[in-house]
């Protein structure tokens, strides 16, 4: 007899193939085959964090784009970073910002720049009277075809965006934040099972890891959590514009699950760190892998 009450997670999104596609970084939603789940339909939110004020990096697409709307639906203020070219994207996700009530801060800029990093602190700290969450999650990866191929200024890319910015903006943010405040980075199960296609990229996400339990020790004493969530592979639009586009079809296959994730299946990991759920939880990485161990 079948509980028709229980979801089958092997069959909850689809286990296509995904086509062979190709998109110049940093990629967009629309341009997508199939397009992402971000929980636009489907997630419901408990008010669990009511009167919070975040500031998600990347907040425009695929993980971002799905804490933004899990954010706001949480009843948190939401303030989204984001490259120029991807105002398509931000624009999406601010109407579903708004649809949940909420009159989201749009963010455009560089990462990469310490001043903007800076600023976009302090500016959502100013519109919002203060910030309480700060989610560091944009990142910055291509297909490398080996250590002799990678461009030095392409690598400095790749560190400054993973790497540099969440310094910068953790080094911003942490003066403004109070007791019961919440920082979480994006690591990956590359930090922990790395490709050597993508060696830059889970070179930084290791750090990644080891970054969040450093800070989670030091902020710890003023009542201040840092924890991590590491994906598995997730349909964004970082995956088209990664350079691969013969791996698609067999994108997410070698998980115990057998598919890739969809960025709504991470929103409440991100969700339940942020939470006063999580307020014994700090130093920890949450793995979202499909199965996949750490």
């Amino acid at each position: 007899m079948t509980d028709d009450r229980l979801i089958d997670p092997t069959t909850k999104h689809t286990t296509d193939p995904f086509p062979r596609q190709e998109q110049q970084p940093p990629g967009l939603t629309e341009r997508m085959a199939p397009l992402p789940d971000h929980g636009e339909q489907s997630y419901r939110g408990n008010r669990r964090l009511e009167g919070r004020r975040s500031l998600i990096t990347g907040g425009d697409s695929g993980i971002g784009r799905a804490l933004a709307i899990a954010f706001a639906r949480e009843g948190a203020r939401v303030a989204i970073s984001y490259l120029p070219s991807e105002r398509p994207d931000a624009e999406e996700t601010t109407e579903w910002i708004r649809d949940a009530g909420s009159d989201p801060l749009l963010l455009p800029g560089d990462l990469r720049d310490e001043q903007h990093c800076r600023d976009i602190v302090e500016q959502t700290a100013q519109a919002f009277g203060g910030l309480d969450l700060l989610v560091l999650n944009a990142a910055h990866q291509r297909n490398r075809g080996g250590i002799d191929e990678i461009p030095t200024d392409d690598f400095e890319y790749v560190m400054r965006v993973n790497l540099f910015a969440p310094v910068f903006m953790a080094r911003a943010a942490v003066p403004l934040m109070d007791a019961g405040s919440s920082i979480i980075t994006t690591a990956s199960i590359q930090g922990f099972d790395p490709s050597s296609v993508l060696v830059d990229y889970a070179m930084t996400k290791a750090a990644l890891v080891a970054f969040t339990k450093a800070l989670a020790e030091e902020l710890g004493p003023r009542g201040i959590r840092v924890n991590a969530v590491a994906p598995g592979p997730i349909w964004t639009p970082l995956i088209p514009a990664t350079g691969w586009p013969d791996k698609l079809p067999e994108f997410g296959r070698n998980t115990p699950l057998g598919r890739a994730g969809q960025p709504a299946e991470l929103a409440g990991a991100y969700v339940y760190l942020a939470s006063d759920e999580a307020s014994y939880v700090s130093g920890a990485v949450l793995p979202v892998t499909g199965g996949r161990g750490l």
